[in-house]
């Protein structure tokens, strides 16, 4: 345990204090409240830190009593987003809370990976035929998708399509790893991509864009594809040993928009190169692969999902993050965990990382 403790920690504490020196890099010559965000960063990476400590001594087994608490909880707040929620960039996600705004989507996430790691581990224990595949396709497959289509129905009304898409492939990826058989798991993705061109006509007008210039840029080189455009120019100028901290015209210059959110990868690919930018992911694939062994080495099979779950959602917000500052995946507004600024992203990542490590302390006990 102790020493997946400080692997874990050490590799994110790098990452965060990466993260630090791209938004202060980003964000230093800007006038007013924007010269102190990196030093809110640092606050949330504090207490994400003292989160990150209780949660890695709390017995995660809790997790299963609060699972339907945690999962309400989830709910609420994100019905509370359509009431009391403050509107940013054309988005309501965000509920203020004193100094504090907190983004629902992002504790939504973990609930959804404790709320299915109960929910397969308790049939995998009560019904042995859903890990043979038998069990019954209303319980062992529809069911669990509508627990969790209601949170990413309203995810992404927010709107937040990009986070409501990640509750989706966790949730078929859980599906694979419980064992239900692959024709099922065939038959659900292929009912929910059949109807896609019907979806269309339901998204937002900034969505389309943002889906067509996914396919061509250039097509719309000053509005909904200039990010993308200056988010590649900027990874593109910084060659393979960088531009140098606090240097790089895209991100000095503020050609690139959100270069402190969700293009963050773009601005810190700029000023330390591609070797850089590949140590950065080595780091990320390290601690991906850390909370792996820990879910193969459980003897438990909550714990296990549970690693799994969280494990796999930090390697797809990473992946979809990096494809989408390169323009190999639609701009979704994913944030880049430790790295992006937002409190609830660092609070969230921490307490996930956390914990995995708790599920490796006790890891023998079941």
């Amino acid at each position: 345990m102790r020493n997946s403790f400080f692997i874990i920690l050490i590799l994110a504490l790098i990452i965060a204090i990466s993260g630090i020196l791209s938004i202060y890099s980003s964000t230093y010559q800007k006038e007013g409240a924007w010269q102190d965000i990196h030093l809110r960063q640092m606050l949330w990476i504090a207490i994400g830190l003292v989160c990150f400590f209780i949660v890695s001594g709390f017995n995660y087994r809790k997790l299963w009593d609060a699972n339907y608490l945690i999962y309400g909880s989830a709910l609420f707040f994100l019905l509370l987003v359509f009431i009391l929620g403050i509107v940013r960039l054309g988005a309501q996600r965000w509920i203020k809370f004193a100094w504090f705004n907190f983004q629902p989507s992002e504790f939504a996430k973990l609930a959804i990976i404790i709320f299915l790691a109960r929910y397969f581990s308790k049939k995998s224990v009560n019904y042995t035929s859903l890990l043979s595949g038998k069990f019954g396709i209303f319980r062992g497959l529809i069911l669990p998708f509508i627990f969790v289509a209601v949170p990413m129905f309203l995810i992404i009304e927010q709107p937040d399509l990009g986070s409501g898409l990640m509750l989706l492939l966790v949730f078929v990826c859980l599906l694979y790893l419980t064992d239900v058989r692959l024709k099922y798991i065939f038959t659900l993705v292929a009912c929910l991509i059949l109807p896609l061109p019907f979806f269309w006509h339901f998204l937002r007008e900034y969505q389309k864009q943002r889906l067509l210039v996914f396919l061509n840029p250039n097509i719309d080189p000053l509005g909904a594809g200039y990010t993308i455009i200056q988010s590649k120019i900027a990874i593109g100028s910084g060659g393979f040993f960088g531009r140098g901290w606090l240097s790089g015209s895209q991100s000095q210059l503020y050609f690139l928009p959100e270069s402190h959110t969700d293009f963050i990868f773009a601005t810190f690919s700029e000023q330390w190169g591609f070797l850089g930018s590949f140590l950065l992911i080595v780091i990320y694939f390290l601690i991906v692969r850390q909370g792996f062994i820990i879910a193969q080495r459980t003897q438990d099979t909550f714990g296990r999902l549970l690693a799994y779950g969280i494990s796999l959602l930090l390697a797809i917000q990473v992946f979809i993050n990096i494809a989408m500052n390169m323009g190999l995946a639609p701009v979704v507004g994913l944030p880049l965990p430790l790295m992006s600024y937002g409190g609830s992203s660092v609070l969230v990542t921490f307490i996930s990382l956390g914990i995995l490590v708790n599920i490796d302390r006790t890891r023998n006990v079941f």
